[in-house]
């Protein structure tokens, strides 16, 4: 059953089209502060060997080391650093916490290769990532967080972490946890059973407003209208299933630290052999979670829910009540860390609306109008009103998608040029290259 949009079609829609001209490449090995090392490329101009300019542009797990804003760039004597977190392409195990270590090494890096002006690119989950960043780099060292929302040390308070010197945000959202908040499927009644579901929750029953398409392409879909009370009651379920997850988390985590204390009691070497073994067992134990139906948001299907031109769907499918049951998805496997410190929107400390008000250096603000993923008065306006630099600067491409890719089968991207044609003197006017 082909479900996934076209978009996907071709390889990832984030991609440069084209290499830029003159260019060279190096391959990196970065180690962060906590010794754990990711990969990035670094793209210069051979026409500009020592840039006073740079920029990161990473993901919590996509591969941006490609990116397409690169190209542009790098003709326009800026260094790009393409960089992967230590999780690439898989978020079972990532920690916010740990991750902002990554950003961290990315910018020391350039700093100590000459650069004087380091900018964030962030585009989609980069945004929030980068946010968190620079709102924790802007603190002195012991007053950064000093635990996880899963109750681990972090190693912020003794990193260096060196604030980036100006902000871009493409089609940024909010922190994958307020996504999740978002995009949860409330009718879920079990978690161990996908397919127990409550009726008066399932925004895919035509009894609540929604009208089921005939072709599985979607081609024929209509939008859908559910009234205020229905919203509402959606909306407080998808928080308090993502509060039950939370609490299968942290009991999960209890189980493991009491484990740990039977483990370091002084009593532990009189315990039996098979007692001993049971113990360390389960001291060592890391469960998973299997988050199951995570693409139903109404918004989706409804587009009178924060209007905008955006098409039917989600970003990953034209037919998202069928997609919610798909293997591929937002948050589906996390271990319990991971779960309350990058997919619950209630228990993540990486919120934009929290982070950007710290944020004072120059920002960029770049929305797509046609995203189905981020929308303009849940998402992009309440973000770029939060954001505390003075030197800040909202730019709308009405008829763009999350990627700025262009119709399938395409070879160009014109929307990409054009937000380069933004980008590129944004910077070049605050920083030179």
């Amino acid at each position: 059953m082909q479900l996934i949009s076209k978009t996907y079609w071709g390889g990832a829609p984030m991609n440069m089209r084209r290499l830029p001209d003159a260019f060279d490449l190096e391959s990196l090995i970065l180690k962060a502060p906590d010794f754990r090392e990711h990969r990035a490329l670094l793209w210069t101009s051979k026409k500009n060997p020592k840039p006073k300019t740079g920029i990161v542009v990473m993901h919590p797990r996509a591969d941006f080391s490609h990116h397409y804003v690169i190209p542009r760039l790098v003709e326009a004597g800026v260094a790009c650093l393409g960089a992967n977190s230590r999780n690439p392409n898989n978020d079972v195990t990532t920690i916010h916490e740990e991750i902002v270590l990554d950003v961290a090494s990315a910018v020391s890096f350039l700093r100590k290769r000459g650069v004087q002006n380091v900018i964030l690119v962030g585009n989609s989950g980069g945004g929030a990532l980068n946010g968190f960043y620079q709102a924790q780099a802007k603190k002195p060292k012991g007053e950064r967080l000093a635990k996880t929302p899963g109750g681990r040390r972090t190693h912020l308070n003794a990193a260096e972490m060196i604030p980036a010197d100006g902000m871009i945000y493409i089609s940024t959202h909010k922190g994958e946890g307020l996504i999740m908040n978002e995009i949860i499927d409330p009718a879920v009644v079990d978690e161990r059973d996908p397919h127990l579901t409550d009726p008066a929750l399932d925004m895919y029953d035509e009894k609540n407003g929604f009208k089921t398409p005939s072709k599985i392409d979607g081609s024929d879909a209509v939008w859908s209208r559910y009234d205020d009370a229905f919203v509402a009651r959606f909306r407080a379920a998808q928080i308090e299933r993502v509060k039950r997850i939370d609490a299968i988390a942290r009991a999960m985590i209890a189980e493991n630290e009491r484990a740990e204390t039977l483990h370091n009691d002084p009593d532990f070497a009189k315990l039996a052999p098979e007692k001993q073994r049971e113990v360390l067992r389960r001291a060592a134990f890391e469960p998973v979670l299997t988050i199951y139906r995570t693409m139903a948001n109404p918004h989706y299907v409804d587009n009178y829910l924060d209007p905008s031109a955006r098409d039917y769907g989600s970003i990953f499918s034209p037919r998202p009540d069928l997609m919610n049951w798909k293997f591929f998805g937002f948050g589906r496997y996390a271990t319990p860390h991971a779960w309350l410190s990058t997919w619950s929107g209630v228990s993540s400390q990486a919120n934009q609306l929290h982070d950007l008000p710290q944020i004072t250096e120059p920002s960029l603000f770049i929305n797509a109008g046609k995203d189905q993923e981020i929308f303009p008065k849940t998402d992009a306006i309440p973000m770029f009103n939060a954001i505390a630099a003075k030197d800040k600067t909202y730019v709308d491409f009405p008829n763009a998608r999350h990627y700025f890719e262009p119709e399938f089968g395409a070879r160009e991207a014109p929307d990409v040029e054009k937000v380069m044609d933004v980008v590129v003197p944004w910077i070049l006017d605050r920083f030179g290259a």
